[in-house]
């Protein structure tokens, strides 16, 4: 008797990673410029806040104070985004070099000492034929740290700078940052397993090195500059010229319902 197929066969489970994979890099490569950004009302051209704690929505005058409905304060973007992200990210990238440095794993066996930073892990795992997991240690462990640091800078230079080049994308790249972050503690994983597993007594221990502090908090870091960053200050510049036209229309709540749908 022939036993059910548990799953779906192989070859469709690769398709359809396949074209996620090439869905994402179709929605990275859009161009802005093929479709015009649509004029949407948003709470800055509103005049309008949300409470983060309970949604509810309160006047962009009322800034700072609690809200009505809950007490939290309110915030129209997460305060000190800037400088609390420059402050992880500068953190990270101080770290990210003693991380590559240091030793991460130290083995001690009757055979001697030996000290493992990630790239000489690497160059064993590509040496002693598992290549593919070389590929996976390399991408996790320093393509991965790297490329989140560098999208973060790059997000934080475009709002420093105002700029409006391509905002869905930068937004896109944001998302990415937080997909991938997830994945950035395999060596950290490793190494602890290790040092749980392998404890032979006098013949071999295996304990973390100060690498592997360093590298977690570089992940750590890279963390809380991704949740530190308000992906909003990426689109004032387009919010904050239709909020100065809101200022400029006659005073009154009915006044400004009447400039928002007047299509004049």
């Amino acid at each position: 008797m022939n036993r059910p197929p548990s799953g779906p066969p192989r070859h469709d489970r690769l398709r359809r990673s396949r074209e996620l994979v090439a869905d994402v890099a179709h929605r990275l490569a859009d161009s802005d410029d093929d479709s015009a950004l649509p004029e949407v009302p948003t709470g800055t051209s509103t005049g309008l806040i949300s409470c983060h704690a309970c949604a509810a929505v309160s006047p962009i005058e009322a800034e700072g104070q609690p809200c009505r409905r809950c007490g939290a304060a309110l915030h129209r973007r997460k305060p000190f985004s800037i400088s609390r992200t420059w402050a992880f990210l500068l953190a990270a990238y101080v770290l990210y070099i003693p991380a590559n440095v240091l030793p991460v794993m130290t083995t001690r066996s009757i055979l001697g000492v030996q000290e493992d930073t990630i790239f000489s892990g690497i160059v064993y795992l590509w040496v002693s034929g598992s290549q593919l997991l070389a590929i996976v240690v390399l991408t996790a462990s320093i393509v991965v740290p790297l490329l989140k640091m560098a999208i973060l800078t790059f997000l934080l230079a475009s709002v420093h700078l105002r700029s409006t080049w391509r905002l869905r994308q930068q937004t896109r790249l944001y998302a990415l940052v937080e997909l991938i972050g997830r994945w950035s503690m395999l060596d950290v994983f490793v190494v602890a397993l290790l040092a749980a597993l392998v404890r032979a007594g006098a013949l071999a221990t295996v304990e973390p090195g100060s690498g592997a502090a360093a590298f977690g908090m570089v992940v750590v870091l890279t963390m809380l500059a991704s949740i530190s960053f308000d992906p909003r200050l990426l689109w004032d510049v387009v919010d904050l010229p239709a909020a100065n036209k809101m200022a400029a229309c006659p005073a009154g709540p009915a006044a400004k319902q009447e400039h928002l749908t007047d299509p004049s």
